[in-house]
């Protein structure tokens, strides 16, 4: 192949391209983003959750007081049902 053909290829399309780029300049162009209902409803969604505190004080002020008061009972039946499905991924 020789070199000099080539560049006389190259050089084609390079101005063809710049002819192209030329007349698309005088159009203006915008981006429009559309965010569907399910969308915006996840938004809603992460928003509330973010809004929501990670403690929920109420319940664990109740819990804090059966257990200082000696009369917070766990079934020990729950507890292995529930320690046997987390440690078997289920």
């Amino acid at each position: 192949m020789r070199i000099e053909a080539y560049t006389q290829v190259q050089q084609t399309y390079k101005a063809a391209y710049t002819n192209k780029v030329e007349n698309k300049q005088g159009v203006s162009k915008t981006d429009n983003l559309q965010i569907s209902s399910v969308g915006k409803d996840i938004t809603v969604a992460k928003q509330a959750i973010k809004d929501t505190a990670e403690i929920r004080e109420d319940i664990i002020a109740s819990l804090k007081e059966k257990v200082q008061n000696g009369t917070y009972d766990v079934s020990t039946d729950n507890f292995a049902d529930k320690l046997l499905e987390r440690l078997a991924g289920f």
